[in-house]
């Protein structure tokens, strides 16, 4: 597929003091594991960032009426939803709202429910709040990472809340209809608020659409905290710029009485980034997706020929969730790193099984990791 943009291009990210590289600073090691992209951002959210440097005078900015009205209508467009400009609370990012729904939704001796393997904040924010994690191990089906409703409802039993990840970082999953409303009649039925950040749901493969958990049920609405942001999407990790959507009164105040001095406001250029990427970013999404899906298809042919690693059925996100277990290293992050291959680590994201591989890169990129791979395997019979 052509495009006008150009993903094949290997950004230098050297000496721009990035988290993804400075890990690996003076070592030939490809950087494969936080997710942010390396693919540069969209040339109409540069523009934009750039006029407003040009104006010269920054301060506390207030989330501009066009963003506002842009959210609105994106939800409206893509999943039949509506909601009002009362209903949303902007955010610094994703993180920080786990930390606040755990201390908003859940009391002292409360159980805060989360799915694993998840990525590592879902289980860092009960502690941070001094909240006990409830884990709901997901299972693993020819590939594919399926919940355990039985455990969940078990779970749900001595909890008030749920860190629900859709789409699932790590395993690549975009939960169904289906599975969904399983999920929300066992958080009505146990009444558990539900807090889902779906900051991947413009990352779906293969046709799919995404599903938020709020759309289900007016009910389903009324006991969900939505997440999202365009970050991952348009690759503007770094501004931190996001999103809540509550619709409940109760729920929104619940969450906003957390947020009072220790949530910090949004800033200028994260605004500007988010205004221009739905504003005018559609054309540099739509060219993105195929491209990541061919990553995918690229990487899993890939694997199907490389002994020892299983990779999952990855059916949204742009990461790869890949079983090493059959290897017998005793410490597989530092065995793929003498290899030049640097990964998230399984034990993070609680199981030490798995590696997590991000391919929002550059073809070329992969086609390196892929020759390292074949080198480490060798290395480890």
């Amino acid at each position: 597929m052509t495009s006008e943009f150009d993903f094949d291009a290997v950004p230098d990210r050297s000496e721009t003091s990035a988290t993804k590289y400075e890990k690996y600073r003076g070592r030939d090691v490809l950087p494969l594991w936080v997710a942010d992209m390396d693919f540069t951002s969209p040339p109409a959210v540069i523009e934009a960032l750039q006029r407003r440097v040009s104006h010269g005078v920054f301060g506390y900015t207030e989330a501009p009426d066009e963003l506002i009205d842009l959210i609105i209508a994106r939800l409206r467009r893509l999943y039949d939803w509506d909601i009002s400009p009362q209903d949303i609370v902007f955010l610094p990012g994703v993180v920080p709202a786990l930390n606040v729904a755990c201390r908003a939704y859940a009391g002292p001796h409360d159980g805060v429910i989360t799915n694993v393997p998840i990525y590592p904040p879902f289980m860092k924010a009960p502690y941070f709040s001094e909240r006990r994690i409830a884990k709901v191990p997901a299972r693993q089906s020819d590939g594919r990472w399926l919940l355990d409703f039985d455990a969940l409802e078990t779970a749900a039993r001595d909890a008030s809340l749920l860190l629900l990840c859709n789409p699932y970082n790590p395993v690549g999953r975009s939960l169904t209809r289906d599975e969904l409303q399983t999920i929300a009649d066992i958080c009505l039925s146990n009444d558990v608020v539900i807090c889902s950040d779906e900051i991947h749901c413009d990352l779906l493969f293969d046709g799919r659409r995404h599903i938020p958990t709020a759309t289900l049920s007016e009910a389903a609405a009324a006991r969900t905290v939505t997440l999202m942001a365009p970050s991952k999407t348009f690759n503007l990790a770094g501004f931190g710029g996001s999103f809540a959507v509550i619709q409940d009164e109760d729920l929104k105040k619940r969450f906003e009485l957390q947020t009072r001095g220790i949530m910090p406001n949004v800033n200028v250029l994260a605004y500007e980034s988010m205004l221009a990427a739905y504003r005018d970013g559609e054309d540099w999404y739509q060219a993105l997706i195929p491209y990541l899906q061919d990553n995918r298809d690229f990487l899993a042919g890939a694997f199907a020929t490389i002994p020892g690693i299983e990779m999952n059925t990855v059916e949204a996100t742009y990461l790869a969730w890949l079983d090493v277990s059959a290897l017998g290293l005793d410490d597989p992050p530092a065995y793929f790193e003498s290899y030049g291959i640097g990964m998230s680590e399984g034990f993070r994201f609680d199981d030490d099984r798995f590696m997590r591989l991000n391919f929002g890169c550059p073809r070329a990129v992969l086609v390196e990791a892929i020759s390292r791979f074949e080198r480490a395997v060798r290395g480890a019979g």
